[in-house]
């Protein structure tokens, strides 16, 4: 069959409010003076995704819940603006929107509008079927509601990944997403024991490859049973931001994955794509392209495992 979307991106559209703060947590005060101010820009997790994989030459597709909005527009936009084909499902609730707190270290703290989604919002089966009939790949975020279209997915025979962020790795909303995927994608931030919970994921789902990303420390990888540490990759600027790091890790594994790389050479494109992204203000939105990653990804780095 004719594949026409290297990359199908489930879910994780919206927009951004970036809000730079003196210090997290922020001290109680009346008020406080923003600068450099305060911006609103479109870019959630499957926006940055989707950013990524474009700008490294995948035939990128994207489809979630847009609202008729603002917020919605800005969306359409960035889409727009940076040749992404989406498919936006009408949502009456309105676009994902989150607050973002960033202090000068770039730390970050979200505040998410929950009244923009419900639990029986879905995306239509016929046209995620249609979609996932001409994609290589679907990178599935785990926004409402990617849940319920995971066993469709998972019935077309294309293969799956997925991110869980800082899952504590005992959250029963990441298992459907983290037992599904063939590869796996999630930060160490809140794990206690970041190998027995990427065990855990392989022995119980069906992941070929996990990931945990550590930030400076770099990536854990675990394939064939085997343990690996890749070490974080030089930014090539200073670093201002880590929101999005984890996307574009995502992003640049996927461009290796879909390449037939081994999953080492993908987490070092991952490291690369992550590296550039610490280095892009909140209030932007900007992605390595494919012979930047390449050129960057060339000099060899150390690994060790166990």
């Amino acid at each position: 069959m004719t594949t026409d979307i290297d990359v199908l991106v489930l879910g994780g559209a919206g927009v951004d409010t970036i809000v730079h703060v003196p210090e997290l947590p922020l001290p109680f005060a009346d008020s406080h003076m923003i600068r450099p101010g305060i911006v609103t820009r479109a870019g959630q997790s499957g926006d940055f995704v989707a950013l990524g994989t474009s700008a490294l030459g995948l035939r990128t597709h994207h489809i979630d819940l847009l609202g008729g909005d603002p917020e919605g527009d800005l969306v359409r936009a960035l889409h727009r603006e940076h040749g992404i084909a989406l498919t936006a499902v009408p949502q009456p609730r309105g676009t994902k929107r989150a607050v973002n707190l960033v202090d000068p270290g770039g730390r970050r703290l979200s505040l998410y509008d929950a009244t923009r989604w419900a639990e029986q919002d879905r995306l239509p089966e016929e046209t995620v079927r249609a979609l996932a009939a001409t994609s290589r790949h679907v990178h599935v975020v785990i926004t409402q509601p990617c849940a319920d279209a995971l066993p469709l997915l998972r019935a077309s025979g294309v293969t799956l990944s997925t991110d869980l962020h800082d899952w504590d790795g005992r959250n029963p909303y990441h298992e459907p997403f983290a037992l599904t995927a063939d590869l796996v994608f999630l930060s160490a931030a809140a794990l206690s024991d970041p190998e027995a919970t990427m065990r855990d994921i392989a022995g119980r789902g069906r992941a070929r490859v996990v990931v945990v990303t550590a930030g400076a420390e770099g990536a854990y990888v675990l394939a064939d049973g085997r343990l690996t540490h890749v070490p974080a990759a030089p930014p090539p600027a200073p670093v201002v931001e880590s929101n999005g790091a984890g996307d574009a890790f995502a992003a640049g594994f996927l461009y290796g994955w879909l390449h037939g790389e081994p999953p080492l050479r993908c987490a070092r494109y991952g490291a690369v794509a992550g590296a550039h992204a610490c280095t892009v203000p909140a209030t932007r939105v900007d992605s390595i392209g494919r012979e930047e990653l390449l050129a960057r990804a060339a000099s060899p780095a150390p690994v060790s495992g166990g």
